[in-house]
């Protein structure tokens, strides 16, 4: 009965939703119950789960504190009073995000996802500089909307070349495929900074209003620049009075295990940062954090009706009161340290995978064709398979979509890293060329 159900659920699904909208696996999976870091299926199957929606719920499922805030908010009544009105939460939350980010005087906009983030930063930029020119980054992905699909530098997930601004591209973070990846990373920085110049000096007017860079690029398959990229970038960038946004959307809150947020790799202050995902552990909320004069720059009304409301503020001081209380940080540091040396140990007897990266609790492992470094996402979709049948969650992308994406909860255990590894193995074993 329970597979019947699930069959119509899927019918019903691809009836009345696009085709488009993706589902994971040949037979995709209703989650109904969760607690920890693990879920429960609607045939009672239960996974280890190391995608953690998307890298959003941070801190697992079934957490009592932050459970709890949740519902002494529903308790009062009130759900939505939209911005028009003071919300305590919001204003708690605003400044707890202010004081963290690190830009002096900070201000903060909250809004519904990590999308509607990076259009504000967009719009903000383009007003603040008077200029519709972006530079975005290779194999980048910032949302579905107008002008985030604008600035997606992966084909992927580009629908439409139609953009209300004019993008040129700068060299990132795939270093595994890059024209300069046999480089040093001092090399590599350098080569690349050299190129931004003549992307300024070839593709641009000059007067471009921002740089949008993810630190660490997750759609594209969590590649990894090397520490001081952003650097030399900010260097050029001052230079032309260009303001540099951070897209933490992805590595924020700790998650990359060294820094709280992704660009302090690179020892720059950014002049805003779009955050979303972790910080609502499952709760709809993004926003962004930008200086006060580039924040404050819109001669227009401006409101999010939903953005900051009282129940996902709520929950979200409690997820970032939980991360900091708890040192989730140190954590993803530790456990993502021991993760990768695992899947390094698994990559050094398996031509099957070409490279592993990432830090902290975001970790890929890109897969090629044995014997050079051919994108094989026949693989990748193999091990996303094997890893389901065997209860462990991951997640898939990469610009030729023959990356396993790593992301789990922040609160991991040592013994879950291990189960995970011993899945991760056989299920690379399981695939035509793997190897045990």
């Amino acid at each position: 009965m329970a597979d019947l159900e699930q069959n119509q659920l899927i019918d019903r699904h691809r009836a009345v939703l696009p085709s488009w909208l993706a589902l994971y696996y040949d037979e995709p999976i209703e989650l109904v119950r969760a607690e920890g870091r693990r879920v429960t299926d609607s045939t009672g199957a239960t996974y280890l789960d190391f995608f953690a929606g998307i890298l959003t719920n941070a801190i697992g499922y079934d957490v009592a504190e932050i459970s709890d805030a949740i519902r002494r908010q529903l308790d009062t009544g009130v759900l939505h009073t939209s911005t028009l009105y003071l919300i305590r939460g919001q204003v708690e939350l605003a400044e707890k995000i202010a004081k963290l980010s690190g830009i002096p005087d900070a201000k903060v906009f909250f809004t519904n996802s990590g999308t509607e983030a990076n259009e504000t930063a967009l719009m903000l930029a383009t007003q603040f500089r008077r200029s519709n020119q972006v530079l975005a980054i290779r194999n980048s992905y910032h949302g579905r909307a107008f002008a985030t699909v604008g600035i997606t530098g992966n084909r992927g997930w580009s629908a439409s070349s139609l953009s209300p601004v004019k993008v040129s591209y700068a060299q990132g973070g795939y270093r595994y495929r890059s024209p300069f990846g046999q480089l040093s990373d001092v090399d590599y920085i350098r080569a690349c900074a050299d190129d931004l110049r003549e992307v300024l000096q070839t593709t641009t007017s000059g007067d471009v209003a921002c740089m949008i860079a993810e630190p660490i690029q997750g759609v594209g398959g969590f590649c990894v620049p090397p520490d001081g990229l952003f650097k030399a970038y900010k260097e050029i960038l001052d230079e032309y009075g260009i303001l540099l946004v951070s897209d933490e959307v992805q590595t924020g809150w700790g998650r990359t295990g060294e820094h709280f947020w992704g660009m302090q790799a690179h020892g720059v202050m950014p002049d805003m940062m779009t955050f979303a995902k972790g910080l609502g552990n499952g709760l709809a909320i993004g926003g962004l954090v930008a200086r006060p004069d580039v924040m404050d720059c819109l001669t227009a009304n401006s409101i999010s009706t939903f953005g900051g409301n009282p129940v996902a503020t709520a929950g979200a001081n409690a997820v970032l009161d939980y991360i900091l209380d708890n040192d989730l940080q140190a954590n993803a540091a530790k456990l993502g340290l021991r993760l990768s040396e695992g899947l390094h140990d698994i990559a050094t007897r398996n031509p099957l995978v070409g490279d592993v990266r990432g830090k902290g609790l975001m970790i890929g492992i890109e897969f090629v064709v044995p014997g050079g470094k051919d994108p094989n996402p026949k693989a990748a979709v193999r091990v996303l398979e094997e890893t389901r049948a065997r209860g462990l969650l991951v997640g898939k992308g990469g610009l030729h979509n023959n990356v396993i994406r790593l992301a789990p909860p922040m609160t991991l255990t040592e013994d879950e890293v291990d189960e995970a590894l011993d899945v991760l193995g056989e299920s690379i074993a399981a695939v035509p060329g793997g190897v045990s």
